[in-house]
Order: structure tokens, then sequence, then C-alpha cells
């Protein structure tokens, strides 16, 4: 049957809209050519829109050509401000946008969770409500929040998670009662990573891969056909428990020592460092990230040298079986990346093995900063280890995935609200 009158018209704007979203500010003939509409159904639903206030003239087109230049519309930037929160277990940080997206305003603050729930959680929603005002929105329409742990399906919310602070569970609450009327959307910090990572990173290709989350902790995200998979119970990707040789015992039901984070966070990845004779030479007081940026810097530098050359990897992710005081610089950078690529390509090849995602990114900021040298190392392996073919990407947005991703939700549930 034919759409009815006002059913068309619904889905002309909405289309309309969505390519003001994808493309910035278009012309009335940009939007009939992209549309495939008439002239006169394309200046109806300009006429539509902006009466709504929903879209506005934002400027003219610079096209060369006779008579007056066209106008150009877009999205009502102001019509509504978002609010995207990176929760960390040390932290929150904090950014304000309008409903394209702009950035206004942007902030972090180091929260000591031994002070008690109720600081660290004043703390938190303290800066939301200072960003906000600085980036002058009097209301805030939509929240996103990353979080680290488990996301109730049912609820939205953060689960009650062993060995994450309770400020983490309390702020949702917290944000509810202190920012009535607002939207707040939880997710799990890695899937944000992997939703950002899918629009603006490493994956903007790929409808079906899989993410690593390298970093303090470590977990997966699931993107199968263009969704987000989270699991029956919101755990999918809890790759952190998964059972791997090279450890000292087995992971439990709350406690992930023993899997796939004993070989693989960023603990592992520093005493990994120590053990290959790399930690201090990446300088005092360098995370796992800032080792494994030293260590890719040193190996590429000894390869153009031709001092050293790719290594073959030990086969036993838990015996790294390196002379501490052997070889250069290059060459022992090159023998870590080398064991860290043995300990990452246990868990990638599991996750190919079981799901055949074609792509892999390494994310986190272990993940950016190892790049191509760590993925080329952990693809070679991976290759070895499984018949499926799975490209090894490094990520492109690190750390900045999460706040990137809760951003991008929050627009996106305010856009589908105000655009129905």
């Amino acid at each position: 049957m034919p759409a009815s009158p006002s059913t068309a018209r619904a889905i002309n704007d909405r289309l309309a809209l969505r390519l003001l979203q994808q493309e910035g500010p278009l012309t009335a003939g940009q939007l009939k050519q992209l549309t495939g509409l008439s002239r006169p159904t394309v200046a109806d639903l300009v006429e539509r829109l902006t009466a709504s206030g929903l879209i506005q003239m934002v400027g003219e087109s610079g096209e060369q050509r006779r008579g007056p230049n066209a106008r150009l519309y877009g999205i009502v930037a102001d019509r509504a401000y978002l609010a995207a929160l990176d929760v960390r277990l040390e932290g929150v940080s904090v950014v304000v946008s309008d409903l394209v997206g702009r950035v206004l305003a942007e902030a972090s603050v180091p929260i000591d969770g031994a002070s008690g729930t109720g600081p660290a959680v004043e703390q938190a929603v303290a800066l939301v409500e200072r960003a906000a005002k600085e980036a002058g929105a009097e209301h805030l329409h939509t929240v996103g929040v990353g979080a680290p742990g488990l996301i109730d399906p049912a609820t939205g919310e953060l689960r009650d998670t062993t060995g994450l602070p309770a400020w983490h569970r309390r702020l949702v609450a917290a944000l509810h009662e202190r920012l009535p009327g607002t939207h707040i959307v939880v997710e799990n910090e890695t899937n944000l990573a992997a939703l950002a990572e899918q629009r603006d990173g490493a994956a903007r290709d790929r409808d079906t891969f899989v993410l690593f989350w390298l970093g303090m902790g470590i977990g997966a995200a699931v993107v199968l056909d263009g969704a987000l998979r989270r699991g029956a119970s919101g755990g999918a990707g809890e790759i952190g428990f998964l059972p791997v040789p090279g450890t000292r015992g087995f992971p439990s039901a709350t406690d992930c020592e023993g899997g796939f984070h004993s070989l693989a966070g960023a603990a592992a990845v520093l005493e990994l460092a120590r053990e290959c004779g790399v930690l201090g030479r990446a300088g005092e007081g360098s995370g796992a990230a800032g080792v494994v940026r030293w260590a890719v810097g040193e190996a590429s530098a000894g390869r153009a040298g031709g001092d050293v050359g790719a290594g073959t990897g030990t086969g036993d992710a838990g015996d790294v079986g390196v002379d501490a005081g052997a070889g250069d610089g290059g060459d022992l950078a090159a023998r870590f990346l080398d064991a860290l690529a043995d300990r990452l390509a246990l868990g990638v090849a599991s996750v190919v093995a079981l799901l055949d995602p074609g792509c892999v990114v390494l994310g986190g900021e272990v993940g950016q900063a190892g790049g191509d040298e760590l993925a080329v190392r952990v693809a070679e392996r991976v290759t070895r280890m499984s018949p499926l073919p799975a490209e090894v990407r490094p990520s492109v947005l690190g750390g900045a995935a999460v706040l990137r991703g809760a951003l991008l939700t929050a627009q996106d549930g305010a856009q589908d609200e105000l655009f129905g």
C-alpha cells in the first residue's frame, strides 16, 4: 500500500535530517539530488523543518554560478545540549557538546575513592555541572556514560561488580537526581570504544569486527553485522576471564587474575617489560602504554638501521627467556614486542576461532601505542594459529575512544527523539 501523505512527509523529513547529520549543511538543490525527491517536495520539507525549529539557514553556498548564491541549511545546533562521561577507576572526564556534536567544554578531575562514596560522587557530578555551565547549557538533554563493568540489559544500569568502586554505581543515580529531565544512557566503556572506532576510527569500513581494549583492564567488544552484541547478561566480551596458558592459575567468578588479564593487563605488560630489560630504558614512571610506545620507536629505528629484524615469537606466553643485559635498545625492544604479541595472540586467536570477525582492532592506550609494529606481530601469530583470516589493526582513537563513543551515543539518542 502507498504511504499516506503524513507518513510520506515524516519519512522525507527524517531522510533529510539524516543527510544533514551526515553531510553537514546542504542546499535545497543538494537535498534534491541526494534524496531523489522533487523540487516542490524538498521546498515543502525545508519550510516544514525550519518552522519546527529543527533546521535553519546557516549561510550560502560558494558555488560559482549566475544569480544569487543558494541558501545552506543545517541542523539547529543549540536545540539540545549533550554531555559524555568517561568514568575510570581513578577519575572522570567530561565533554559537553551541542546537538551536532561540536564540543563546547571539556574537563576532567582525579577522584580518590578512599575519600568515600559520597565525596567521590559529588566531585563527579559537580564536574558535569561546571562543564555544562561553561558551555552555556542550562539543561542537558542526554548524558552518555562510559564505565568499566557489566551493564544490566534489563535496567540499563551498572551491575554491582566486585573490584569496582561503589561510587561508580551511585554516580548514575546521582546524575538522575541532580539533572531532572535529562536522559542518562550508561554503556560499558569497551563497547563505546568500539562504536567510536567504527564511526571515526580503525573500523570505519567494517560491519563485523572485535575490539580488544588493552589498558589497566582488559575487555573486548563484539560488533556483528553492524550491531553491538552485549550477550544475554550484558557480559559479552569479558575476555579478561578467558582461561589461557602461561598464567599461574585460573580465573574465578569474582576475580580475573589467572585469566587473559594476567597476561595482557597493564600490570602484566609492565612486568613483562621488566623481564625483558626494557622497563628502565623507557623512562622512570612510564606506564604500560609509555613502555610499548618506546619499544615501537626503538624497534622501528633498529630495523631502519639494519641491526634487528622482526622476531619469530617465543611460542610460550609465560616464559620470556630474555637476557636483560644482552643486545642494544632496538634488539631488546623487538624482543619485548615479540613476547607481548605472543601473549595477545592467545586471546585474539581464541576470539577469531569462535566468532570469525575478519578484523580485530587493538584498542585502548596500549593498542594505540603499539601501532602497526604490534598489530603486525599479532597478526603473524594468529595466522599461524587459526585457519580463519583476520586482519589486525591498531586503534586510531586509543584512550579517547570511550569519551567519543559516549558522546556519539548521547548524540544519536537525542537526535532520534527530537527528529522522531
